[in-house]
């Protein structure tokens, strides 16, 4: 079968080499929880919103699960410009979580559910709200569309911590928050996704919480805080002054946390979110131990059509090594290495 290869380098500014090769279809098939994907990618929040056709689109390209954007307890606005820039390394946004309240949130989602579902794309609610209890109206709210998951956004301030500190940086918070959605949602069956931050100091305890309040699955990573400063006038260049940093610089970031993640919960669905723009990228995810894959901001660097460029590449990739199925890369990270262990014989540096 002749597939179009497009190779593509982050770091050469996008440009792509198209290659036409041979190589057998790869099985793309991917179990998750209550579902088996058609692919292994998954939109991540944010990127296109909650526009039906987006969400639609981003399946017809690739996506074997799409998730909405945020939604919160009532409309919010946002920040204002400037609130997104790629700065060469990576995207940096403090979008604010504008969205338009859940209420408003259900018949778009509703709708998204009916034209995803002909497509075999599950659709991922992603909510976010205050104190603890909130996050159960919200999620209650939402469950009225009949979303396939709801995934929680712990990355907001405890409305209750003295310093604002997030949900996602404390084991007892983050496990309160899921405890109060699992809750929730009971009675629906509608199994929770908790999304992990990577600013923490461990990621692994922090999984392992919210999988005893009862999430159902993890997404790992949220994106890492940051700032650009402007040299000229010493400001910071986001009106919110700092942001979130997506892309390819967020990569090893994210590899690492769905790491420790695996090992700190073997049997937990992973998807692994952060700087996937290549095919090898997403292998890499699931060496890592991720189950799914997020694909985000290489929907910025790629186009619309990334994420079918992405599971090309991975096909390719694995034919080049005799391989037809993903199965044959997972959790590889996890095995014994295959060189030795041991000294290299170089020589000890000396003090000077």
């Amino acid at each position: 079968m002749a597939i179009p290869f497009v190779l593509f380098n982050s770091r050469n500014h996008g440009r792509s080499i198209i290659i036409t090769d041979t190589y057998p279809t790869m099985n793309t098939r991917t179990p998750f929880l209550t579902h088996t994907l058609p692919t292994p990618l998954v939109l991540a929040s944010g990127i296109w919103g909650t526009t039906v056709s987006l969400l639609v689109r981003a399946a017809r390209s690739g996506c074997g699960a799409v998730t909405a954007k945020s939604c919160g307890p009532a409309p919010r606005a946002g920040h204002v410009n400037p609130s997104c820039l790629d700065w060469g390394g990576g995207l940096i946004n403090a979008i604010g979580l504008a969205n338009p309240g859940a209420e408003a949130e259900v018949e778009l989602l509703a709708q998204a559910k009916a034209e995803l579902e002909p497509l075999g794309a599950p659709l991922i609610a992603s909510i976010f709200a205050g104190p603890p209890d909130e996050f159960a109206t919200v999620a209650a709210t939402v469950a009225r569309a009949r979303p396939d998951f709801v995934e929680v956004n712990i990355s907001c301030p405890n409305v209750h911590s003295d310093f604002g500190e997030p949900y996602a940086a404390s084991p007892d918070a983050a496990a309160e928050v899921t405890g109060h959605v699992v809750d929730a949602l009971a009675e629906r069956n509608i199994p929770v996704i908790v999304k992990l931050a990577p600013n923490v100091p461990s990621i692994g305890r922090i999984a392992q919480a919210v999988t005893a309040a009862g999430a159902d699955a993890l997404c790992v990573i949220n994106t890492m805080p940051g700032m650009l400063i402007d040299a000229e006038s010493g400001q910071p260049i986001l009106a919110n002054r700092s942001g979130g940093l997506s892309g390819p610089a967020l990569k090893p970031i994210a590899l690492k946390c769905v790491y420790d993640v695996r090992k700190a919960c073997p049997e937990t669905p992973i998807i692994g979110t952060g700087g996937v723009t290549t095919g090898v990228d997403a292998l890499e995810m699931l060496m890592a131990g991720a189950s799914a894959v997020g694909v985000g901001s290489a929907i910025h660097f790629r186009g619309p059509d990334a994420p079918r460029l992405i599971l090309d590449e991975m096909t390719a990739w694995l034919a080049a090594r005799g391989m037809d199925d993903l199965n044959a890369v997972r959790n590889r990270a996890h095995h014994e290495p295959l060189y030795a262990a041991v000294p290299t014989g170089a020589p000890v540096p000396s003090a000077h």
